[in-house]
């Protein structure tokens, strides 16, 4: 590996390398008003949720780091401390790029992009209509990271009322991942795409605990057939199957594998190795502890 210090280092060439190795990244499409009511509307990718009770949402416009300049969407919402986050999805990223230019302040990005306007509820920023999701926020705090060029700007929000397209939504009412096709930045002019192609679920070790990586057996834990993302589906699992479901298991599912082996204790034992790693593949965790399982008995 090579190291650097950020001292060592020009602010284009750090902000480089932390944007290319931070992603992807949720995109805010910010829209806000100055102090003469005209709309500003523009998009940064510092940015995130960071609490459900109270509600908060932070993105930062930082300072340009060629000319140190700040963004039209730092000084409105000191003027007016309101903002809508509006979230990016496929068929808007174009315009939301678009609206991203450098235009002269005053300069309605909404037109530019060909972005429509519409009223908010509780605040005084327009929503932006072709976004899925809304979140009309109040201001909560401004906090200036720096004054030099690159310097970043947290721009600390309450959600006070959120708007859902009914199309994203599944038959419980949650926003489905895969209807709502959400975009993120990535480093340089590159962005991701949540879709079918790109998605995969992990289950989340909310109130379970895993047997972790140093009680699996040492012929699982060193099996050339497995990688530590393998291990890790194994080492997920809370406890092993029993003997009386392991020799159900072998007796009915796993008989012709072991017929069709000879005998052979090396070459059973990588056969069922394989076996459990398809398994895996298909999150089948407990099919593939009885496939592994079933060797030694």
């Amino acid at each position: 590996m090579i190291s650097f210090e950020p001292k060592d280092l020009t602010v284009q060439r750090l902000h480089h390398y932390l944007l290319g190795a931070v992603g992807p990244r949720p995109i805010a499409l910010a829209s806000t008003l100055d102090a003469d009511g005209n709309k500003n509307l523009a998009p940064f990718s510092f940015f995130n949720v960071f609490s459900a009770n109270p509600p908060i949402l932070i993105f930062s416009p930082a300072r340009s780091g060629r000319t140190n300049t700040l963004k039209d969407t730092y000084h409105n919402v000191k003027e007016i401390p309101e903002v809508v986050i509006n979230v990016v999805n496929f068929s808007i990223v174009e315009r939301v790029s678009l609206a991203s230019s450098p235009y002269p302040q005053g300069t309605s990005e909404f037109e530019k992009a060909g972005l429509t306007p519409i009223p908010s509820e509780l605040v005084r920023p327009f929503r932006v209509k072709e976004s899925p999701v809304q979140f009309e926020c109040k201001v909560n705090q401004v906090v200036e990271l720096g004054v030099e060029g690159g310097a970043g700007n947290l721009i600390i929000c309450e959600l006070k009322k959120m708007h859902l397209e009914e199309s994203v939504l599944d038959a419980d009412g949650m926003i489905d991942a895969l209807r709502i096709d959400l975009v993120s930045r990535m480093g340089g002019d590159w962005y991701c795409r949540a879709n079918a192609e790109s998605l995969f679920e992990i289950k989340k070790p909310i109130t379970t605990c895993g047997i972790g990586f140093d009680a699996l057996p040492s012929d699982v834990l060193n099996s050339v057939v497995f990688n530590p993302e393998d291990l890790a589906r194994l080492a997920g699992i809370e406890t092993l199957p029993d003997e009386t479901e392991v020799n159900e298991y072998k007796l009915l599912t796993l008989n012709e594998l072991f017929l069709n082996n000879g005998g052979d204790a090396a070459k059973i034992e990588i056969a069922l190795h394989t076996k459990a790693k398809e398994l895996l593949k298909e999150h089948r965790i407990q099919e593939a502890w009885l496939t592994l399982l079933s060797f030694n008995h």
